[in-house]
C-alpha cells in the first residue's frame, strides 16, 4: 500500500510504523485506533479545531493501515505488546509528555500505558471498559473474545457485519478496507494473550492510577455495558462522571464528531489551565468545610 506522502514511517522493533503528526508547537493528543481500524478514524479529529489548536499525532498500529505487520506476532500482538510499541513511538518522535485518547482497543492500550509511559498527562478513553482480569463479559454485552473481534480469517460478508458492529451506520468505506488490511493474527492472539492473563488488570489501573481521565461514549453503543464504565471509582475521573453522547453509537468522534470534539477540548483546556496559587488568596480564620 502506498502511503500518503504527509505520514511518515518510523522504524522500531514492533516493525514499521505510519505515523501523521501535525508538528503544532502544542500540547500534543495522540490518538490511538481500534481493533483491525487505522489512524483515518481520526481524520474529524485531526481536521477540525482540535488539530488547529493541539499537536494532533494519530498512527496506524502494527499490523494496521500502513504499517507494517509485526515481526514477532508473538510479542506485538498483546496489549503490552501494542502499548510498548506506542511508548517506543512516542520515544523515537522525541514526546516524553502527551495526553493519550483511545477508542476501544486503544483505550485498552492506553491504560496498559499508565505503567510504560511516565509522561500521560491525561487520558480519553472511548468505548473502553476497563475490566479486571478474566472479566470481559463484565465490561460487554457479547464477550468480544467470542466473536469476529477474535477471528483471523474473515469473509466479505463477516467485514461488512464487523464495520457495521464497531463503526455503525453509515460505515465510512475506509473502515472496510482498513478491516480487510488488517492482520488476522493480531485479532487472535490479542484475546489469546488477554485469556492467558496478559497485560495489567484495567479496572485496578485506573481506580489506582492519579492521571485525569475523561470517559466519553454513545449513549446507543451496542457493544458495551455503560452502566459497568460508570461504576468503576476511578481515581481521577475528570468532572466526576462518565459522559455519554445522546444517540451516538460506538464510534462517537466520527458520528458526533462535533460534540465529541467539545468535550476533548475542555478536557485539554482543562489540563492546561494553571492550578490556582493559594498563597495569595486573604486569610480566612474558619476552616473550610469541603461538601463535595
Amino acid at each position: 500500500m502506498k502511503m500518503p506522502t504527509n505520514v511518515r514511517e518510523i522504524a522500531t522493533s514492533h516493525g514499521k510504523i505510519a505515523v501523521e503528526d501535525n508538528e503544532r508547537d502544542a500540547p500534543i493528543l495522540v490518538l490511538i485506533h481500534g481493533n483491525s481500524s487505522c489512524r483515518r478514524v481520526f481524520d474529524r479529529q485531526a481536521g477540525r479545531a482540535l488539530g488547529r489548536t493541539y499537536r494532533l499525532i494519530t498512527f496506524d498500529l502494527p499490523g494496521h493501515g500502513d504499517s507494517g505487520d509485526a515481526d514477532r506476532p508473538e510479542c506485538t500482538y498483546t496489549l503490552p505488546g501494542l502499548a510498548d510499541a506506542t511508548a517506543e513511538l512516542l520515544a523515537k518522535l522525541g514526546i516524553s509528555e502527551a495526553v493519550v485518547l483511545g477508542w476501544s482497543l486503544g483505550g485498552h492500550i492506553a491504560i496498559e500505558m499508565l505503567g510504560r509511559f511516565g509522561g500521560i498527562k491525561g487520558l480519553v478513553l472511548t468505548g473502553t471498559p476497563p475490566v479486571k482480569h478474566g472479566g470481559l463479559a463484565d465490561g460487554f454485552v457479547r464477550p468480544p473474545n467470542a466473536g469476529l473481534a477474535a477471528r483471523q480469517d474473515m469473509s466479505a460478508a463477516d467485514i461488512d457485519m464487523f464495520a457495521h458492529l464497531i463503526f455503525g451506520e453509515p460505515v465510512a468505506p475506509f473502515i472496510r478496507e482498513a478491516i480487510r488490511r488488517a492482520d488476522g493474527r493480531c485479532r487472535r492472539q490479542l484475546f489469546e494473550a488477554a485469556l492467558a492473563g496478559a497485560g495489567v488488570d484495567q479496572r485496578a489501573a485506573v481506580e489506582a492510577s492519579s492521571v485525569p481521565i475523561a470517559v466519553i461514549n454513545g449513549s446507543a453503543d451496542p457493544l458495551i455495558k455503560l452502566d459497568y464504565i460508570d461504576s468503576i471509582e476511578y481515581g481521577n475521573l475528570w468532572e466526576r462522571k462518565c459522559h455519554r453522547i445522546n444517540g451516538a453509537g460506538h464510534a462517537p468522534f466520527w458520528h458526533a464528531a462535533d460534540a465529541f470534539n467539545a468535550i476533548v477540548a475542555r478536557f485539554l483546556d482543562d489540563l492546561q489551565a494553571p492550578r490556582h496559587d493559594q498563597s495569595n488568596l486573604p486569610y480566612c480564620p474558619f476552616p473550610l468545610t469541603p461538601y463535595f
